[in-house]
C-alpha cells in the first residue's frame, strides 16, 4: 500500500507521486472504463501492469482459439506476480482490463462485427459506439493515457514487402517512436520487411534490444532468427528494468521494442513458412487485400497452409512474451519503488527530527 509520510513536506509530496510512477487517473476521460484490479495497480504500483492487445482477439485467431488464448495469456501474466490488463473497445468504451464477459464478446464478434483499431480509428469507434480489437499502436495509445508502460504482443507490425514503393509502413512504427512503453514482442512479423522495418524503427528513435541473445539477433516472429541483428542486447529482467526506469528520468518520450525469440521447440520449417508466406502474398495481391486488411488475411492463410502449425507457434511466442514482460514488471516495480522508498525516508528523517514533540 502507498503511505506518503506524515511528516513529509508538501514539496516533497509532490516529487514523491512522479518518482513512483503513479498516474493521475482523476483526469482521465470519462470514455475510458478501467478493470478493478487494474485500477488499484495503477494507483499503488504502476509498473506492475501489463497492456494486452486484443486484435489477436478479434482478428489474430478463430473462436473460440481466440477466447481461451486471451485467457490462458492473462494467467501466464498473474502467475509472475503482474497485472494484465486486456485493452479492447467494447460498445463505444474504451477497455482497460476486460472482464471474461467482455473478453467473450470481443472473441464473439471477431473481424465481422469489430474494427481493428489503430490511434486513427479510435475517435470513430468510441464516438459511433462500436466495438474494436485495438492493435499495437492503438493499445499503445491508452496504455500510455493511464501510465502503463509494458506492454506483451506476439508481433508487431511494419514496413511491408515492396513498402519502399507503396509506403505501406504500419502506424506501430510510428506510435513507438512517441510512446515511453517498452513492447516485448517477438520480433516484426515474419510476412514484413524486417531490415526495412528496423531501419524506420532507427529513423523514429525506438531502441530496438534483444533479449537474453548475446549476438544480438533480432526474431523473426516464427523464427528465433532473422539474420538482422538488434542494437544492444538485455541479459535478463533486471537490466530491461534499469532501461526502462532510466528512459523515464531521462524524459524520453520514445519506447522500446525488446525482441524474445521463439521457444526453439515451437520454431517451424523455415522453407514452409516461406513458401506459405509467398502464397499467401500472391494470393492477396490477386483477390486485392491490403491495407490493415493484409497481416490478417495472410496470416490466416499461412495457419491453413501449415495445417494449424503456425497458429501454435503463435500462441506459445504470445504466451514466451507475456512472461517475460510480467518479469520485467515486477523488477521494474522493485527497482522504481524500493528506490523511492529509500529517498522519501532520507528526506522524511531530518523533518522527522525537526518536528515539534507534541
Amino acid at each position: 500500500m502507498l503511505r506518503v509520510p506524515a511528516k513529509l513536506s508538501s514539496f516533497a509530496v509532490v516529487n514523491y507521486l512522479p518518482k513512483r510512477g503513479l498516474a493521475d487517473l482523476a483526469k482521465l476521460s470519462s470514455l475510458v472504463d478501467i478493470k478493478p484490479d487494474v485500477r488499484e495497480a495503477l494507483l499503488k504500483a504502476p509498473q506492475t501492469v501489463v497492456a494486452l492487445e486484443s486484435t489477436i482477439i478479434t482478428h489474430g485467431m478463430p473462436y473460440p482459439k481466440n477466447l481461451e488464448t486471451a485467457l490462458e495469456v492473462e494467467q501466464v501474466v498473474r502467475k509472475t506476480g503482474a497485472i494484465p490488463a486486456t485493452i479492447g473497445i467494447v460498445d463505444g468504451r474504451v477497455k482497460v482490463g476486460l472482464d471474461s464477459n467482455q473478453l467473450t464478446t470481443l472473441a464473439k464478434a471477431g473481424k465481422e462485427r469489430s474494427i481493428k483499431t489503430s490511434r486513427r480509428d479510435l475517435s470513430y469507434v468510441v464516438s459511433r459506439k462500436l466495438s474494436g480489437g485495438t492493435t499495437v499502436a492503438g493499445t499503445l495509445v491508452v496504455a500510455n493515457l493511464v501510465g502503463i508502460r509494458i506492454f506483451a504482443t506476439g508481433g508487431i507490425g511494419g514496413v511491408h514487402r515492396g513498402g519502399e514503393q507503396s509506403l505501406d509502413i504500419s502506424a506501430d512504427l510510428v506510435e513507438l517512436g512517441r510512446t515511453p512503453v517498452a513492447v516485448v514482442s517477438s520480433g516484426v512479423k515474419s510476412i514484413l520487411d524486417i531490415q526495412r522495418t528496423l531501419e524506420y524503427l532507427e529513423t523514429q528513435g525506438v531502441c530496438v534490444v534483444s533479449y537474453q541473445c548475446p549476438d544480438k539477433e533480432f526474431p523473426a516472429f516464427y523464427f528465433p532468427s532473422s539474420g538482422s541483428k538488434a542494437d544492444y542486447n538485455l541479459n535478463d529482467a533486471v537490466e530491461a528494468a534499469q532501461l526502462l526506469s532510466t528512459n523515464k528520468s531521462l524524459g524520453l518520450h520514445s519506447g522500446f521494442l525488446i525482441g524474445v525469440p521463439l521457444p526453439e521447440e515451437y520454431a517451424i520449417d523455415r522453407k514452409l513458412i516461406d513458401d506459405a508466406i509467398d502464397q499467401a502474398l500472391a494470393d492477396a495481391g490477386q483477390n486485392a487485400v491490403g491495407g490493415k486488411e493484409m497481416t490478417p488475411f495472410v496470416l490466416e492463410a499461412i495457419s491453413k497452409r501449415t495445417e494449424g502449425r503456425s497458429l501454435e507457434s503463435n500462441i506459445a511466442l504470445i504466451k514466451n512474451n507475456a512472461r517475460v514482460a510480467g518479469e520485467i514488471a515486477l523488477e521494474l516495480n522493485r527497482l522504481e519503488n524500493c528506490a523511492s522508498d529509500e529517498k522519501i525516508g532520507e528526506v522524511a528523517q531530518p523533518l522527522r527530527q525537526r518536528a515539534p514533540v507534541s
